[in-house]
């Protein structure tokens, strides 16, 4: 029998200011920024004695691994643009398609996979986007297909690897399995939601791939620090794999790699760090850091334990079953209330006492995989709606909704069916 919290009037106010802040931080009312809404309402918790303040320090000091892994994947993905190794592989796809939309279309899809596998989501999302973009206008061709599939492909690759997308590291927190053992669970469901959303999305704009594009030879060459930088991005991931293959936390050997690589940059350019440092957007960290108060305010009503023990009590009962609900009601409610928080409440509960793989497996995919159903899902897609308006391209929440549900539910079911 699975008690629920009784709503007192403190749990109310708790649960209030945490829906109004979530909403906040997707609506971004003034265009303020993301961080700002998550910590007005940590703040407010504070201010209303509904969160004690160890509490609220204890939450936040929990996510340090996810601040090391985002600061280091953040400063790589930069280093990466300015140095011009997206601008690169994204004119290298061009040359390649020898004049056919379709064959281009593979190519950034492909990259995408790579980049987001080895480099995190957020990089495809973000950085990759406006390079396709650019490209993709030099060679007369239609560039919607090819920026939904930079947004698309930076969720359906993001359980390739842990190192793919931070809501991993918040999903499973310390519980994060080794690498060999993540891989035996995720090779497949991988490869299905990276298939099917290609097959989707190839689909839904085939009009749009039927004519032909220009196939220009010429390939942005890259500098003498340009193949540093590449060298010390291999670098990077070595070191990711290796501490994620002996079990380690990713987000110090993240962290210190990457500094090292642009220590190497830096040193062959003699020039300082700052300017580097100044384009990273460290307001990200502040917005974990919110989220992760605002999961910790929902504790204390005993939202999360209610939760915890509905999902084992189910899993008992039924793993197989748990599982499929368990990742489709994570990847719908990401929609509504993005993935970061979905991933923390979700991991929270997972992670809570014993749980079957295939259930924390299946909450994985359905917080990764699940925004790309909306705008909304997630802030690498949110991200990547700002990346296109600095180009003046506009895609609509509804032009995306018409593509994500068709492409997400697909994708979702054949992901989990290959667990």
């Amino acid at each position: 029998m699975i008690h629920w919290p009784v709503a007192s009037p403190s749990h109310i106010a708790t649960w209030f200011i945490v829906v109004a802040a979530t909403a906040a931080v997707i609506i971004r009312p003034n265009k303020w920024p993301e961080a700002v809404w998550a910590g007005a309402g940590a703040l407010a918790l504070l201010a209303c004695g509904l969160l004690p303040i160890a509490a609220a320090l204890q939450a936040v000091l929990e996510g340090w691994d996810v601040y090391l892994f985002l600061a280091g994947m953040m400063l790589l993905s930069e280093l990466a643009r300015r140095e011009g190794l997206f601008d690169t592989l994204a004119g290298w796809a061009v040359r390649h398609a020898e004049g056919s939309a379709r064959r281009l279309f593979a190519l950034v899809y492909g990259i995408g996979v790579v980049v987001t596998t080895f480099m995190s989501n957020d990089a495809t999302a973000v950085v990759l986007t406006p390079a396709v973009y650019v490209v993709a206008k030099k060679a007369g061709a239609k560039p919607l297909p090819y920026l939904f599939a930079c947004a698309f492909i930076a969720n359906a690759a993001s359980f390739v690897l842990p190192i793919s997308n931070p809501a991993n590291l918040v999903v499973f927190g310390e519980h994060m399995p080794p690498l060999l053992a993540w891989m035996r669970a995720f090779a497949l469901p991988s490869v299905a939601a990276v298939v099917v959303t290609w097959g989707a999305l190839a689909f839904l704009f085939r009009a749009e791939l039927a004519s032909p594009v220009d196939a220009p030879t010429h390939v942005p060459p890259l500098s003498d620090t340009g193949r540093l930088a590449a060298v010390g991005i291999v670098a990077v991931v070595l070191a990711m794999l290796a501490a994620s293959a002996l079990g380690f936390p990713l987000g110090a050997p993240t962290l210190l790699a990457t500094l090292m690589a642009i220590a190497a940059v830096q040193a062959t350019r003699r020039e300082a760090p700052w300017a580097l440092l100044q384009h990273v957007s460290w307001s990200v960290l502040a917005l974990v850091a919110g989220l992760f108060v605002l999961v910790a305010g929902l504790g204390q009503t005993g939202l999360v334990a209610s939760l915890t023990d509905a999902l084992r009590e189910h899993a008992h009962a039924a793993p197989r079953t748990t599982a499929w609900s368990a990742g489709a009601i994570v990847a719908f409610a990401g929609n509504l209330m993005n993935n970061l928080p979905a991933g923390l409440i979700a991991g929270t509960a997972a992670n809570s006492g014993p749980m079957p793989d295939d259930v924390r497996s299946a909450i994985a995919i359905g917080i990764d995989l699940g925004p790309n159903l909306s705008v909304t899902g997630s802030l690498a897609t949110i991200l990547w709606l700002v990346a296109l308006r600095r180009e003046g391209e506009h895609v609509s929440a509804w032009q995306f909704l018409r593509v994500g549900m068709v492409a997400m539910p697909l994708a979702l079911v054949a992901a989990l069916a290959c667990l």
